[in-house]
Order: structure tokens, then C-alpha cells, then sequence
């Protein structure tokens, strides 16, 4: 029982929609995981979608002895989800779950379950988790990075996702890759653009280079990062000119944001090579001496964007401790 009384407490729940799978987890006032839950996403189905995730938030405060009411009154669920709500109408813009697009889903999803939705991008979920309690927990300013099938980043400020005045707060997927055009390739990007840090930076691409460089048919990132420790020249060669593009473009945010920390999430954010080569890949394109904010892989890893949806709600109780 928790403290006013009711089932729960000041437990969290919170919701990740992915492309290929929803996850719902309810964390303790402490981050103690107390119920976690996984559907297949009804891809290209927004209706079939919506229902599916009121049903799966129901299953796992079920199971984990939740009621969806706290202080007498409906009990808040933080949401995760590709791209961001547009301040102008309301509807999701920007997601690379292209079904989700033009759509109201945080009122649809309000409506659902019957109970207010805190709706963030999905990294800056990773942000908010990460800095809440994993790999950059007591930072003031968090920058978190996810390296998978997509690349995108978001912001934490003194544990709290920085959304910005126009919700596009650490939107670096989509920056144009510096010197894209001229010494790197512009890549046509799926948001219309070339050039973006995502189309020469994700595990994706970096696998569909060595592919063109002469490395099997199908490889994947990972198998990029085996071939390479094996001493294959081609895969290191792919290595070298991924790194140093990765260098470059994360280089112009630190400029700019000076994180105390940063967080590296997603597929890519697994290769241990990464975070010995990073730095000397970032130090010649920065405006300082001095280059020494620690590189962390995520400590919650696949499981950061469903527990930072959980902590985007602060119980009133706890606003202030």
C-alpha cells in the first residue's frame, strides 16, 4: 500500500512506442522496476495502436498492483514515442513511424485511458532516465545519444527532458553532417532532406558502407564492428571514416551545449571501440583546449526510453523533496 492510502503510492508508469514493439514498465517512488510489459506494435495502424497501448498500461499497473488513481485523483502515464508534438496543433510531426504523423495522439491516448498523458520524444526519455538514475545521474546538463537504427539525442537539464520553446530540443539526427556536399556524402534522408548526421551515422548506414566497399551482402553494424576486430582492412576502414564523421557532428553540439555529460544509447552505443576512439575524433572540430566530458554507454540500455517516460511525472508529494 502506499503512503495516501491507495494501490501504488507515488509509483510511475510509463510507455515506450516503438516501431516494432509498445513497452509499458511501473517503477517504485525509488526507480524500482514493479511490473514491465511488452506488445507487438500494429504497425501502420494508428486506431489498432492506440488500443493496444491503453490495453497493455492496464495488464502491467494489473500486475504490478498499481491503481490508476493517486491523491484522489487520476494517476498521470508518461509516453515515449518517435518524433514530437507540434506546439501549434497538437499532432505528432517528425516521426520516423510515419503512421503516427499528422495524428492526435496525446489527446487520443488520454482518451483511452481516461487519465492525463505526459508525452515526450523518445530521447529525451533516454535523457530523463539516464540522468534520473544511470550513467549520468547528478549532472546538471546530460546530453543523451541514441546510435541504432536511427540517430537522434536529447536534453536533460538538472534531470528534466529540455523540450524547447518549439519542441525540437536536441533534434541532432536531422542537423546537416558538417562538410555534407563537399568531403562527406549529402544522403537523401527520409525527412526530405540530404545530408543529415542520421544518414551517415546510424548502425544502417554504417553497415550499408561496408557493403559498398566490398564486404558481404547483408552485414550488419555489429558484424561491421566483428570483421574489424578480426582485422579486416575494409571494415576498418569503414571504422575509421564512421568515427570521424561521428566526431565532427557531435562535436558541433558540444560547442554549443558543453554537456557535463554525455550518454550513448542504441545498437552502435554496444561497440567498446567507440568510446576509446570518440574523443580524438571530437577534440580538432571543438572551440577549447580542453576536451574531458565523459563518454558513458546508457546504464539502463534498451530499457532508458521506458523508464524516462516513467520519471517524466513527479508526484506532488515528492515535487519539492
Amino acid at each position: 500500500m502506499g503512503g495516501d492510502g491507495q494501490r501504488g503510492g507515488a509509483a510511475r508508469t510509463g510507455v515506450d512506442l516503438g516501431g516494432t514493439k509498445i513497452e509499458a514498465i511501473v517503477l517504485d517512488a525509488s526507480g524500482r522496476e514493479r511490473a514491465r510489459r511488452r506488445a507487438p506494435t500494429p504497425r501502420g495502424d494508428y486506431e489498432a495502436g492506440v488500443r493496444a497501448i491503453a490495453a497493455l498500461v492496464e495488464e502491467t499497473e494489473r500486475a504490478a498492483g498499481v491503481s490508476p488513481t493517486f491523491a484522489g485523483a487520476p494517476r498521470p502515464v508518461g509516453f515515449g514515442v518517435p518524433g514530437s508534438l507540434s506546439p501549434a496543433t497538437g499532432l505528432i510531426r517528425n516521426a520516423n513511424s510515419t503512421w503516427l504523423n499528422g495524428r492526435p495522439l496525446a489527446a487520443d491516448l488520454a482518451a483511452a485511458l481516461g487519465r492525463p498523458v505526459l508525452l515526450e520524444n523518445d530521447a529525451n526519455c533516454l535523457a530523463a532516465s539516464e540522468a534520473a538514475d544511470g550513467a549520468a545521474r547528478g549532472a546538471r546538463v546530460a546530453w543523451a545519444i541514441i546510435l541504432g537504427t536511427g540517430v537522434g539525442s536529447g536534453i536533460a537539464v538538472d534531470g528534466r527532458p529540455l523540450r524547447g520553446r518549439n519542441a525540437i530540443a536536441g533534434e541532432w539526427g536531422h542537423m546537416p553532417l558538417p562538410g555534407a556536399g563537399a568531403d562527406e556524402p549529402a544522403r537523401p534522408c527520409y525527412c526530405g532532406r540530404a545530408g543529415c548526421v542520421e544518414t551517415c551515422c546510424s548502425g544502417p548506414a554504417l553497415a550499408a558502407e561496408y557493403v559498398a566497399a566490398g564486404g558481404p551482402a547483408g552485414a550488419t553494424a555489429q558484424e561491421v564492428a566483428r570483421a574489424m576486430r578480426a582485422g579486416d582492412p575494409v571494415a576498418r576502414a569503414v571504422w575509421r571514416r564512421y568515427v570521424r564523421r561521428l566526431g565532427k557532428a557531435m562535436a558541433s553540439v558540444i560547442n554549443v551545449l558543453d554537456p557535463d555529460v554525455i550518454v550513448l544509447g542504441g545498437g552502435i552505443s554496444n561497440i567498446d571501440e567507440l568510446y576509446e576512439a570518440l574523443p580524438a575524433a571530437i577534440r580538432p572540430h571543438l572551440f577549447s583546449d580542453v576536451f574531458d566530458t565523459p563518454l558513458r554507454r546508457a546504464m539502463h540500455g534498451d530499457s532508458s526510453g521506458v523508464r524516462g517516460a516513467a520519471w517524466l511525472w513527479t508526484p506532488p508529494a515528492y515535487a519539492d523533496a
